[in-house]
C-alpha cells in the first residue's frame, strides 16, 4: 500500500504528509470562530437566563423565548449579538488550545502501527485539553458574560464595554489581573464534564439504538445519539455552567464579592431561586451545543481539505 503513494502525499518515512501543529491551532480556532458567528444569539439568552431572578429578584425572563423576544424588543437586532467580539476571541484561545493540544495528544499517542489509544485514554486526552483550553479562554470568557449581561441593567448600572479589547483593558484597570481569570476553576470543571459526558454518552446512546434494532450505523444514528449526548451533557454541565456565569458577572458590594466561592453560588441559587433554576437556560444551552459541534467540526473539514488540497497534494 505504502509503495503505490504518490510522493507528494507522503513523506520521507511513508507517512501520509499531514498540515503542520500551528496550522491546526489556527483552524480549530477559525472553525470555532466560524460557528460562534451562527450561535451567538443562543449563548446569549442562556446567559441572561442564568442571570435572571438573581439575588431573590423576580425573574425578568419566563422562558428562552420570552428573553428572546424581549431582547430584540428592547435592544434590536444588533442586541442580540452583543458579545461577539467576546465569543469570537474565546473561540480563537479556548478552542485553538482545546482542539490543537487534543490533536498532538491523541498523534503522540496513535501507536506505531497506527492503532488509535482506547477510550480511557481519549477520555483523558479530551478532558485535559478541554481544561487546558477552558484556562487559556477565561479572561474572554469573563469580557463574554459581562458584555451579554449588561443590556439588562439599568443604564446608570451598565459596565458600557465597547469592545472586547476594551472590556479586557478596563477589568485590568480597574479590578486588576487576576479578575481576567476569576470564574477559571468552575470554568475548566465544566469543560472537563463536558468532554466527559459527550464521550460517555454518546458511545452508550450509540450502542443502545443500534441494540434497539431499529437503527443501523448510518448518519441518522450518529445524529440521534448526538441529541441524545448533547441532552446528557446539557444537564450533566449547567449547574456547574450557572456556578461560572454568576462568579464570572458578579460584583463587589461594600468592598466584599456577591459569592465567596463556587458552593455559595449554588447554596444561594437553590435556597433563594429553587433546585430547578440551577438549569436556567437549559433550552438555549442545548440548542447550541449541538449546532456549534457539528459547524465546528464541517468548518474544520473543509479548511482541512482545502490545505491538503493547496500544499500537501502531489
Amino acid at each position: 500500500m505504502a509503495a503505490t503513494a504518490s510522493p507528494g502525499a507522503s513523506g520521507m518515512d511513508g507517512k501520509p504528509r499531514t498540515s503542520p501543529k500551528s496550522v491546526k491551532f489556527l483552524f480549530g480556532g477559525l472553525a470555532g470562530m466560524g460557528a460562534t458567528v451562527f450561535v451567538q444569539p443562543l449563548d446569549l439568552v442562556k446567559n441572561r437566563m442564568q442571570l435572571s431572578g438573581e439575588g431573590a429578584k423576580t425573574r425578568e425572563y419566563k422562558t428562552s423565548f420570552h428573553a428572546l423576544t424581549s431582547i430584540l424588543r428592547a435592544e434590536g437586532l444588533r442586541g442580540i449579538y452583543t458579545g461577539l467580539s467576546a465569543g469570537l476571541l474565546r473561540q480563537a484561545t479556548y478552542t485553538t488550545t482545546r482542539l490543537g493540544i487534543y490533536t498532538v495528544l491523541f498523534e503522540r499517542l496513535t501507536g506505531a502501527d497506527g492503532t488509535p489509544p482506547g477510550f480511557l485514554l481519549k477520555a483523558v486526552i479530551g478532558m485535559t485539553a478541554g481544561a487546558t483550553g477552558a484556562f487559556v479562554g477565561t479572561p474572554a470568557e469573563v469580557a463574554l458574560i459581562r458584555m451579554t449581561a449588561d443590556g439588562r441593567l439599568p443604564v446608570d448600572q451598565r459596565r458600557g464595554y465597547k469592545n472586547v479589547f476594551n472590556a479586557l483593558f478596563r477589568i485590568v484597570q480597574e479590578e486588576g489581573v487576576p479578575t481576567l481569570w476569576r470564574g477559571c476553576i468552575p470554568t475548566m470543571a465544566r469543560a472537563v464534564v463536558v468532554n466527559a459526558a459527550q464521550l460517555a454518552s454518546y458511545s452508550q446512546s450509540k450502542q443502545f439504538l443500534l441494540d434497539s434494532g431499529y437503527f443501523s450505523d448510518n448518519i441518522l444514528c450518529h445524529f440521534c445519539a448526538s441529541m441524545i449526548s448533547g441532552l446528557v451533557t446539557t444537564a450533566a454541565s449547567m449547574p456547574v455552567d450557572i456556578v461560572k456565569t454568576r462568579i464570572q458577572n458578579m460584583r463587589m458590594i461594600d468592598g466584599k464579592p456577591e459569592y465567596k466561592n463556587g458552593l455559595d453560588v449554588l447554596v444561594k441559587v437553590v435556597r433563594y431561586e429553587g433546585f430547578f433554576s440551577l438549569w436556567k437556560g437549559f433550552t438555549p444551552y442545548y440548542a447550541r451545543l449541538g449546532p456549534h459541534t457539528v459547524l465546528t467540526f464541517i468548518f474544520l473539514e473543509q479548511m482541512n481539505k482545502a490545505y491538503k488540497r493547496l500544499f500537501l497534494s502531489g
